[in-house]
């Protein structure tokens, strides 16, 4: 591979970061469990940012409910965050020139 091919690749790579940590900078998803009763947010790192729990399931005093809501909001917002990163990699590598055939484990 030519050098100057290989540098325009890297500076490539270089763009596309960039704009990837700018992206998962932006996302922020809202997951719930239990219709609602339990709603978490989440950023693009996997933080939670929220999470917000209906005066109702503190009214029956089920600790064990309560956990597996809040697991199980959790859980869901990190598969979306998982989702939306994914789809934003597919959008932002879709018109990168010169690694058609390259797989990032992780990444793609």
């Amino acid at each position: 591979m030519e050098v100057k091919a290989l540098q325009q690749i890297l500076s490539q790579f270089r763009q596309m970061q960039e704009s990837l940590q700018k992206q998962v900078e932006a996302v922020h998803v809202e997951a719930s469990a239990g219709g609602g009763m339990v709603t978490v947010k989440m950023n693009g790192q996997k933080q939670v940012t929220e999470v917000r729990i209906d005066p109702e399931v503190f009214a029956g005093k089920d600790q064990e409910m309560l956990q597996a809501l809040v697991l199980a909001a959790v859980n869901e917002a990190s598969r979306r965050v998982d989702e939306e990163l994914a789809s934003q990699m597919k959008n932002l590598t879709g018109g990168l020139t010169g690694i058609a055939g390259l797989k990032i484990p992780g990444l793609f």
